[in-house]
């Protein structure tokens, strides 16, 4: 009986962890375009202000099947020169298994949005990679240094009545340039 017990247990684990790779493959995209619902916003924000989770990680997206594995990061009450008063945003270039196949360093054009839920008025920041930095070189461990944008969105921005949270949900886009791949 005891020997069942833990084959079930062992078999309860690796179910729990087959769903969270379900949840995170249905999320992710292979043409560069991203969109990042971060639910529960208050509560998540507020857990940044006290310093619990400071920043949180998107799940991976590509370029294309084979090509660049990339995250986001977002600090909910800012980064850096940002801290306290703006949504930082960045972007992570992390190992991906055809990494050896790619051109590096990384140099593709990256747009960051905040969706307007309203469609009138997205928060935009776009840049080109510094290819000298390691940010942008082929990844030696699970993800490069993030690099983006500290002063984002200022938060006053999300305070009150606004467009860009609604349900408590905000929405994050990341569009990567495909151009020359």
């Amino acid at each position: 009986v005891r020997q069942l017990e833990r084959t079930v247990g062992l078999k309860d684990l690796t179910v729990v962890e087959m769903e969270g790779r379900l949840r995170e493959m249905s999320a992710t995209t292979f043409d560069g375009v991203f969109i990042w619902r971060i639910s529960d916003f208050a509560k998540k924000r507020q857990d940044a202000i006290a310093g619990r989770a400071p920043a949180m990680f998107s799940p991976a997206f590509y370029t294309s099947k084979y090509g660049y594995k990339m995250c986001l990061r977002i600090y909910l009450n800012g980064d850096g020169t940002g801290r306290g008063s703006h949504l930082s945003l960045f972007f992570v270039v992390m190992r991906g298994l055809s990494d050896a196949l790619l051109k590096w360093p990384f140099n593709q054009k990256v747009t960051l949005m905040l969706l307007d839920q309203s469609n009138r008025e997205h928060i935009i920041d776009a840049f080109r990679p510094d290819v000298t930095s390691s940010s942008f070189q082929r990844p030696v461990s699970e993800m490069n240094i993030a690099s983006g944008c500290p002063l984002f969105c200022p938060l006053s921005k999300l305070d009150g009545k606004n467009s860009y949270i609604r349900d408590d949900t905000i929405f994050i886009k990341a569009i990567v340039d495909l151009t020359g791949l």
